[in-house]
């Protein structure tokens, strides 16, 4: 096995686990109750299905990059937070969860039957692959999923299809088309703020405030120049490679986000606007991939 993952304190929620018929529906292990569709909400759903079968409302397949986590008892689980399968579904997407263990010829054929990407948030990327300084904060590498995310934002570059970074995602692309990052932020920047706040604080909360370049496609998304974010990183982007431009930064001038030159849809961002859709403009982030990767059907 090539990777090794402990539970992951900021950007992967931890596996939930199987109910207990024995405990209360009160337990603080038990799921929670499945929000059943009204009627006439399945009716709908009914419907808008049979259309896109015709082809007349085809909704764009998202595949989501998933992590993995290593049980006490060597049981190795996918691991996604429904964040990221909810946000796509309500920007009108249909997500897809890709696992990282995929070899090269099944990856590719499942990329090619894809409309977009969103690369998720997770654990540290493998600091040889880009030169980058070791530092003991650096946890949860794994091989295989450096090796597909890599893949997988190369082949989205080349292929022009829409793609989206969150957190680790944004990482993941900066590394892949040729950047490096700072391994550990507080260590190398000691005039940086403190960025990674969870679990401090939920992931839900507002930590700080991004400044976003005019007349960026982040801008025209999200329809402001300065957002409210939260934090849960502890690393940050450090070269960027020239084919990326950085379009939004924090108050300590850290890189917050990054678009690809020349694509239709190449955005990468260091919050977790997943956990902040309430917010119209961090939802319309994925209502615009959602949206790219519909033309591009």
């Amino acid at each position: 096995m090539r990777f090794a993952v402990p539970a992951c304190s900021s950007c992967v929620d931890a596996p939930a686990r199987a109910p207990d018929s024995s405990k209360s529906s009160t337990s603080p292990h038990s799921f929670l109750p499945l929000k059943r569709a009204q009627p006439e909400t399945q009716v709908a759903s009914f419907f808008r299905y049979n259309r896109n079968r015709r082809g007349l409302m085809p909704a764009p397949i998202i595949g989501i990059t998933s992590g993995r986590t290593l049980s006490k008892d060597q049981v190795v689980t996918i691991s996604l937070s429904e964040k990221y399968t909810e946000s796509i579904q309500r920007a009108g997407g249909i997500p897809v969860i890709l696992p990282s263990t995929l070899d090269d010829s099944e990856l590719f054929d499942l990329f090619e039957r894809l409309d977009g990407f969103l690369l998720t948030g997770g654990g540290d990327i493998d600091p040889a692959i880009f030169n980058g300084t070791p530092h003991p904060n650096v946890y949860g590498i794994d091989h295989t999923r450096d090796f597909l995310e890599i893949e997988l934002v190369r082949y989205a570059t080349h292929n022009q299809i829409p793609f989206l970074g969150i957190c680790r995602g944004m990482q993941v692309i900066n590394v892949a088309l040729g950047g490096t990052l700072f391994t550990d932020i507080n260590a190398q920047l000691p005039d940086a703020e403190r960025h990674d706040l969870y679990p401090n604080i939920p992931r839900n909360k507002i930590a700080h405030v991004v400044s976003i370049h005019k007349d960026s496609l982040l801008s025209n998304l999200a329809g402001v120049t300065k957002l409210s974010v939260n934090s849960l990183h502890h690393q940050a982007l450090d070269a960027i490679p020239p084919i990326l431009q950085p379009v939004a930064h924090s108050a300590d001038d850290l890189v917050e986000a990054v678009e690809l030159k020349d694509h239709a849809f190449g955005l990468g961002v260091q919050w977790h606007p997943e956990w902040l859709v309430e917010s119209q403009a961090n939802q319309a982030i994925f209502r615009g991939l959602v949206e790219a990767a519909r033309d591009h059907k």
